[in-house]
């Protein structure tokens, strides 16, 4: 079993076994997930709302709008690897005095096969899925942080608002 995020006094846990993938806050089964064929059962939909802040109900991402934005992205020396065009990180908008408010749901996408590092800055496109208000954050010259579970592992800044044909 993997231990992914600590908050406050809750732990989340991944563990594979064979074709199957579970997700456990504080040890109870959330969330399985067949590999094979991408096939999901949510045991506890308020856990799993509560820390994802959506489902994964196939049906609610087919009718999901999106919101596109060009934004200018550096990547914290704290992560030890980089990552590829297509990444899906948290973004945090606003904190709590004592954490986190709520993340969203965006992929990151940029030209190339390569990755990006830690330390790098780069302009990128990102696509946030609108399953909650997100409208109110997005302005050009907003800035924000791009988190792995609790971790933050980068900065951004909204550079562009663009319409849906200028997604790459």
């Amino acid at each position: 079993m993997i231990l992914l995020s600590t908050f406050v006094d809750m732990s989340i846990f991944k563990e594979i076994k064979g074709n199957e993938l579970y997700l456990y806050i504080d040890g109870v089964l959330i969330y399985k997930r067949w590999l094979d064929t991408g096939q999901s059962k949510i045991f506890d939909v308020m856990a799993y709302d509560k820390y994802t802040l959506t489902s994964i109900r196939d049906q609610k991402f087919e009718k999901m709008s999106e919101l596109f934005v060009k934004a200018r992205l550096k990547l914290n020396n704290n992560r030890k690897t980089g990552f590829r065009s297509s990444f899906r990180p948290n973004h945090v908008f606003e904190y709590y005095p004592d954490g986190i408010i709520r993340t969203f749901i965006g992929e990151i996408r940029f030209e190339g096969d390569k990755l990006f590092m830690p330390g790098e800055e780069a302009i990128v496109t990102v696509c946030f899925m609108l399953s909650m208000p997100l409208e109110k954050y997005i302005n050009v010259g907003r800035q924000w942080f791009i988190h792995e579970g609790g971790n933050k592992i980068g900065d951004a800044e909204i550079l562009e608002i663009l319409d849906e044909t200028s997604w790459t």
